[in-house]
């Protein structure tokens, strides 16, 4: 199964693993070799590595309104 996705600033990216406050949809704050993160569901901001987003994406969705 390859998932090659085009990740861009201000897409919604659902993770296999839910954050502490039970949600799983994370908005991109900045692309690069570390994504900027922040959970859709309390507003916390994670940097991560782009290898890592990579493998636990179970989706991809573009903002409402685009």
């Amino acid at each position: 199964m390859d998932k090659r996705w085009t990740y861009e600033v201000g897409d919604i990216v659902k993770l296999k693993k839910p954050h502490p406050c039970g949600s799983h949809e994370w908005e991109i704050l900045r692309v690069g070799a570390d994504f900027r993160l922040k959970c859709e569901g309390c507003g916390h901001q994670v940097m991560m590595e782009r290898k890592i987003v990579e493998k636990n994406a179970r989706g991809l969705r573009k903002p409402e309104g685009a």
